[in-house]
């Protein structure tokens, strides 16, 4: 063992390098971090070989003062932070004081920058060897150049282990795009080996923003998404999600941010994925751009050296808040007459995108999620019935309701949980569905408008009704749609009657560990919020006493110790929420109406004046979209209309 030594100046600098500069797109980040804490508006980036042998970033900040140049590239230098208490409120996105001095350690750099209380401008060069700089005079503008040539020259096991200029200019260019998107007030440019890749000029309106996320994410993802933009208990949740039919099969397109900083965060991907649970298949990924405010106080962004985790003070707080706002945007989402999709803000609706698609699906089908446009209010304010007192409207209402009420009526013979009593009994199908004998479905004439999904004309084949609508054709799969309106209300009835619970005759005892047993201890209320009865019993023992009717005849063990185990990860947890859900979602599965079942038009009218009011009738159980919509113009462009 060798003696105890001080580390160099260049050699600590190389270390901490090894921390904060891991490619090119590491070097960018720092940089771009640092010229939008100095208030550039404009941030002009032009990279060589990916960025290994160049990097040049030029912005209009503030600039760095002569006196403060040198200082600049030293370790634990900052202008930051000064004090405690600005630690523990850091609003701004760089503050360590370490990214200048690991950069200059393994690359050749120049720094150029003009204040804006100072005439002149000043250069200093550092080339990895000695920390010493000299200054000198120079030409520049108000703001910051920095030039960084030859990365890693001075380090060649750490160049040895960059990829090829591809993928490494994709990784920068991924920097680029977050930064973009944290801040719209500022304009970005990017040119890779002379070539430009994004000119981004500062937005001004919903509108520019709109086409900056175009740019950067693609056409589709603004056709597909839903604005919201909500507040509560002194957090701010505002941004773009994405329908659940543009879901990816890679967490590819999530972008979140927080106080303008993108992290990534398990609490939050969390809250994200079970407000999304309900309406996407199985190994498939939402897709979305948000942006939480809230007290820099309240948010610890200094638990990773390169700021890309948080820690809050409160998770619980913002994880419910998360995924109450995005739940009920997804489930308030529902087809309207008029307008294009807008977000649940009413008085600050964005304007209509001007891109559109050639093939038109749900997504452009005038979609709202706004809550005060419901299909039932719509129904009160345009049928026939709406001169009639309420009490009227309403035994018409409750009596369309009833005559879709087909949930049990063709399922094979199996043993299924009433979700009513909770008792298990066995279900034989009947022979016939039964007549429709509907007063409230009209013809066309009889209403004042057209209804969001129109009216049915046709049954193709027994599997599609289609439907003429005020702009074209919809199509809906009747057996998915109605499988959708089925499970929410199975979900509405067993929630309403606050989890009936049933104690067992044996209890079932659980071995855990210690901590988890003092976990169980804590978490009481989770556990009877669902109906179940866990009590410790022992050191490493807790026993099942009661469990929810309709989960009685699952894998109890097994459930109560995934429980645990979310509970000790995330925080919280929605498995016995969601085990439920599952087996509901297979219940409506069966007991919706077959493929070439045949209806009428009664019946298939009917069916679509549900899905206008029904919660996510968009997609059914397994994810999968639940109708689709072409216009007259695609219609008009298959046949060569107009040409």
């Amino acid at each position: 063992m060798q003696r105890i030594n001080l580390l160099s100046p260049r050699l600590a600098n190389q270390i901490a390098a090894g921390e904060v500069v891991e490619r090119p797109a590491s070097v960018v980040k720092e940089l771009l971090e640092n010229s939008l804490d100095a208030g550039a508006s404009q941030l002009d980036i032009d990279v060589e070989q990916g960025g290994v042998r160049r990097i040049k970033i030029r912005d209009n900040g503030t600039g760095i003062m002569k006196d403060d140049l040198s200082l600049a590239l030293s370790r634990h230098a900052t202008s930051k932070i000064i004090t405690l208490d600005d630690l523990e409120a850091v609003c701004t996105l760089g503050f360590r004081g370490e990214a200048l001095a690991s950069i200059s350690s393994v690359s050749r750099m120049h720094l150029t920058s003009q204040a804006e209380s100072e005439n002149e401008a000043w250069r200093v060069e550092a080339e990895g060897k000695d920390m010493a700089t000299a200054i000198r005079p120079a030409s520049h503008p108000q703001g910051t150049t920095i030039d960084v040539r030859d990365l890693f020259f001075n380090t060649p096991a750490r160049r040895k282990f960059l990829r090829t200029e591809k993928t490494e200019f994709a990784h920068l260019e991924e920097v680029v795009k977050r930064l973009a998107l944290s801040r719209y007030e500022t304009g970005f440019r990017l040119s890779h080996n002379g070539k430009q890749v994004y000119d981004l000029r500062p937005v001004t309106d919903q509108l520019h923003a709109e086409h900056r996320l175009a740019t950067l994410l693609g056409k589709k993802f603004i056709e597909n998404s839903l604005t919201l933009d909500v507040e509560a208990a002194g957090l701010r949740l505002w941004g773009w999600i994405g329908l659940p039919t543009f879901s990816r099969s890679q967490a590819d397109l999530q972008y979140f941010f927080v106080n303008g900083r993108v992290v990534k965060d398990k609490l939050v991907a969390h809250a994200v994925r079970q407000a999304y649970r309900d309406v996407l298949y199985n190994g498939r990924h939402p897709t979305f751009v948000l942006y939480l405010e809230l007290d820099p106080s309240t948010v610890d962004v200094n638990v990773h050296p390169t700021k890309h985790e948080v820690r809050f003070r409160d998770g619980r707080l913002v994880h419910d808040f998360l995924f109450s706002r995005i739940h009920k945007a997804i489930a308030d989402v529902r087809p309207e007459s008029d307008g294009a999709p807008t977000g649940m803000q009413d008085s600050t609706a964005s304007e209509p995108s001007s891109y559109s698609s050639s093939i038109t699906e749900q997504s452009a089908l005038q979609l709202s999620n706004r809550p005060a446009a419901s299909g039932m209010e719509w129904m009160q304010s345009n049928s026939p019935t709406s001169s009639l007192g309420a009490s009227e409207v309403r035994g018409q209402l409750d009596g369309l309701r009833r005559l879709s009420g087909y949930a049990q009526e063709y399922v094979s013979k199996t043993e299924e949980v009433d979700p009513e009593t909770g008792e298990v009994r066995e279900i034989t199908p009947p022979s016939s569905l039964g007549q429709f004998d509907d007063p409230f479905v009209r013809s066309e004439g009889d209403y004042q408008a057209v209804p969001p999904l129109g009216f049915a004309v046709a049954q193709l084949h027994g599997v599609y009704i289609l439907s003429e609508s005020e702009q074209g054709l919809i199509l809906v799969d009747m057996h998915a749609a109605h499988e959708r309106i089925v499970y929410e209300r199975m979900k509405t009835a067993f929630y309403q009657k606050n989890i009936s619970s049933q104690p067992l005759l044996v209890p079932i005892n659980v071995s855990v560990s210690q901590s988890e047993a003092d976990l169980v201890e804590e978490s009481g209320d989770v556990f009877g919020s669902f109906g179940f009865r866990v009590e410790r019993t022992g050191l490493e023992s807790v026993m099942v006493r009661e469990v929810p009717i309709i989960l009685i005849r699952g894998d109890v063990e097994g459930l109560v110790r995934d429980v645990i185990s979310d509970l000790s990860i995330n925080g919280v947890s929605d498995l016995m929420e969601s085990r439920a859900n599952e087996l509901m979602a297979s219940m409506a599965c069966h007991g919706a109406v077959r493929a070439n079942r045949k209806l009428t038009i009664a019946e298939m009218n009917s069916l679509l004046r549900d899905m206008e009011v029904t919660e996510r009738s968009g997609q059914c159980n397994h994810g999968r979209p639940t109708w689709a919509h072409l216009t007259m113009s695609d219609l008009d462009k298959l046949f060569l209309r107009g040409r």
